[in-house]
């Protein structure tokens, strides 16, 4: 790192103020650099409360213009202050005139003050042993062509090793478990190919490409691909078709059952739930015996994946009608309220009523009476 170059005005030694900064990676670089220098400034200082001359010689001159009433002031005063805020003013008036009199001399000069210089100074940043930038990108190049090249050679590698580990893995089992499901002339033929291959590796294809490599291994499984889809089929044929045999036989049973939960949905649905569940099983049957009749190392008819499709139709079709909700019950409305039919009054209920209601009339002309009493005796 170089600062510089600067010189100090005064030619002493100068002072610097340096800005460093370390990053994340804990490399140091130098941003700026500023040189300090003090300089003594005289900094003048005028007056602020300074009298007109004018003012004071007006002063002056109205004093002796009217001398009886000075004198008379004069002879007053000792009488006893008769007005001791006049004297006040006249004593304050005759100190500002007295105050006033330096103010006309020149402006005062304070001491010298220190005033600081800052000057920036060019920095620079020389490392030694580091590369340009044009090297710096080309470097960052090759970098990246080199991964690239360990990750091309990394996956060669892999390459290589699945094809060694399916020539190893097939030679076992050919003799095993994929005995029964590949015949006699046909395994001469792939342990004949399975040996070419390894020879292979260990010598012309020792250092190969990866194109080269996976090439191989897909020549390799064009002749044990077929022994290991026979034996995968054999193996997971038996829960498939278990599971194809509890859906059929659980539809029908729901839909011939008496059960009080069932008594909702129409026959009609339930007989197309039973019509399903037989053309199911009618397919499975005829598939199951066109498989039982070829030997294992024969390609099935009867695939996993067809009982599994059939079984996710069968029960598509099926659950929605057997799970079909029950309708809600209708409210019933409330049977009409029988009315009391009127009954006959006998002649002595008939006069009691009509004595109860003469009674309330006449109660009625009593009042009527009173109030016309009422109003007599108020004329």
């Amino acid at each position: 790192m170089q600062i510089g170059p600067f010189q100090s005005s005064k030619g002493e030694k100068a002072k610097l103020k340096v800005k460093v900064r370390l990053n994340i990676h804990g490399i140091v670089s130098l941003e700026s650099a500023t040189m300090l220098e003090e300089e003594e400034v005289e900094v003048p200082v005028s007056s602020t409360s300074e009298v007109p001359k004018d003012a004071t010689r007006m002063e002056t001159d109205d004093a002796p213009q009217d001398p009886a009433s000075s004198a008379g002031d004069h002879m007053q005063e000792p009488k006893g202050a008769a007005d001791p805020a006049e004297g006040a003013a006249e004593n304050g008036a005759q100190d500002s005139e007295e105050k006033t009199v330096p103010m006309d001399t020149d402006t005062k000069v304070e001491p010298s003050k220190k005033k600081v210089k800052k000057t920036n100074v060019p920095v620079a940043e020389l490392v030694y042993g580091a590369m340009g930038t044009v090297e710096l990108e080309k470097a960052v190049e090759k970098e990246y062509e080199m991964a690239l090249q360990d990750r091309v050679m990394e996956e060669t590698k892999d390459k290589k090793n699945s094809v060694e580990a399916y020539v190893y893995d097939m030679r076992n089992k050919i003799h095993e478990k994929y005995n029964d499901f590949v015949m006699s002339e046909d395994i001469e033929g792939l342990m004949a190919k399975l040996q070419e291959v390894e020879d292979w590796l260990y010598e012309d294809g020792e250092d190969e490409t990866k194109g080269v490599y996976v090439a191989k291994l897909e020549e390799l499984k064009k002749l044990g691909g077929p022994i290991e889809m026979r034996y995968k089929e054999w193996t997971e044929r038996g829960p498939a078709l278990e599971q194809l045999v509890y859906c059929i036989r659980s539809f029908r049973e729901a839909a011939l059952s008496a059960d009080q939960k069932f008594d909702h949905i129409d026959i009609s649905e339930k007989q197309k739930v039973v019509n399903e569940c037989s053309a199911a099983e009618t397919w499975l049957m005829e598939k199951k015996q066109q498989q039982d009749a070829l030997p294992k190392h024969a390609n099935p008819v009867l695939l996993v994946s067809d009982i599994k499709k059939k079984a996710e139709a069968l029960d598509r079709f099926c659950k929605p009608i057997m799970t079909k909700p029950r309708p809600a019950p209708k409210p019933q409305t409330p049977p009409p309220a029988e009315t009391p039919s009127p009954e006959a009054h006998t002649p002595e209920q008939q006069s009691n009523g009509a004595d109860e209601s003469a009674e309330p009339a006449s109660d009625g002309a009593q009042d009527e009476h009173a109030a016309e009493q009422m109003d007599t005796d108020k004329d």
